[in-house]
């Protein structure tokens, strides 16, 4: 809570960015279902229901795909600067003098990564890495012949591959914490000493998803009705949109607010677990006989390494 009240400027960020999401979503679904509505009027009701319908579902679907382009630098201006002012509260170096938050934080992030696509490739990468170290957990089914206990595996393993989206932020944390050159390297590294203190790390991030998510259904019932009501107003008696909107809203809210919150948590658990760890060779040897996403780590890693080394010899 400290590092977060800390962080002030990048929570009205977030705050900001996911409250134009949702007006985003309003305000194209609407317009859309106005549109619709109003090419409709040249026929009959049905016509007219119908083009509010499909302007609506064409509204939404273009912010969708806009919000799926997005994402990449989303990650790399906001979730990646928020981690690097994490780090260094975490550090005790206190925050920057002279420079805001958000305008180190990037700095940060471009001296390691240089740009958006060098950090979305590592983290699409690394998360099939986690997700291939969370599956074997199913393992444990087979070992433990316990009526009942592949459902509860199965539940178990539904919630840990959601927890990968918070996990995969530990391993953005390594890379700025380690002030690494060759961010392959370091998600190859930080992701193996994930795999050697899986149980604790792993057992945190469920947790934090399950409270996550019971937060966001409460802030949905408690938003239903008012967005209901304003779905009401759209052209086309479509009402039921309304329901998605409250959703929207309540996802908005919990990315905005309780993500920063269970990254920061998490960040102080993976850290701590991982202290004075090197990474062991028998879990690289597990991950490379498992994982096509880590063997990828290792070529890119070396890679990126060998282009390093070039730069240097053309300089010198």
């Amino acid at each position: 809570m400290v590092m977060l009240a800390r962080t002030w400027p990048f929570l009205a960020l977030r705050f900001t960015v996911y409250l134009g999401v949702l007006i985003a979503y309003l305000a194209a679904t609407g317009g859309g279902a106005t549109f619709g509505w109003g090419l409709g009027s040249l026929g009959d009701g049905d016509t007219r229901a119908a083009g509010a319908f499909y302007g609506g579902l064409a509204g939404f679907a273009s912010i969708s795909i806009a919000l799926y382009w997005f994402r990449e630098y989303f990650l790399y201006l906001v979730k990646a600067g928020h981690i690097a002012v994490f780090v260094r509260l975490l550090d005790g170096a206190g925050l920057p003098e002279g420079e805001s938050q958000i305008g180190h934080a990037q700095r940060v992030v471009r001296e390691r990564f240089l740009e958006a696509s060098v950090l979305f490739g590592v983290d699409q990468v690394v998360k099939g890495v986690i997700a291939a170290i969370t599956g074997m957990v199913g393992f444990l089914g087979m070992l433990l012949p316990i009526p009942g206990i592949q459902g509860l595996i199965g539940f178990l393993r539904a919630i840990a591959n959601i927890a990968v989206g918070l996990i995969d932020e530990m391993v953005l944390a390594y890379a700025i914490r380690t002030r690494s050159a060759n961010p392959w390297d370091s998600a190859r590294t930080a992701t193996v000493l994930y795999a050697q203190n899986a149980a604790p790390v792993l057992r945190n991030a469920v947790w934090l998803v399950l409270i996550g998510w019971l937060l966001t259904g409460a802030v949905f019932l408690l938003g239903l009705a008012p967005m209901m009501a304003l779905a009401a107003l759209m052209p086309g008696q479509w009402t039921g949109i309304g329901a998605v909107f409250a959703l929207i809203g309540a996802i908005c809210l919990r990315l905005a607010l309780w993500e920063p919150f269970a990254v920061a948590s998490l960040m102080q658990v993976y850290f701590k677990v991982i202290e004075g760890q090197s990474p062991d060779p028998d879990w690289s040897a597990r991950l490379d006989a498992v994982s096509a996403r880590f063997r990828d780590l290792g070529r890119r890693a070396a890679g990126a390494s060998g282009w390093e080394q070039r730069g240097a010899s053309d300089v010198s």
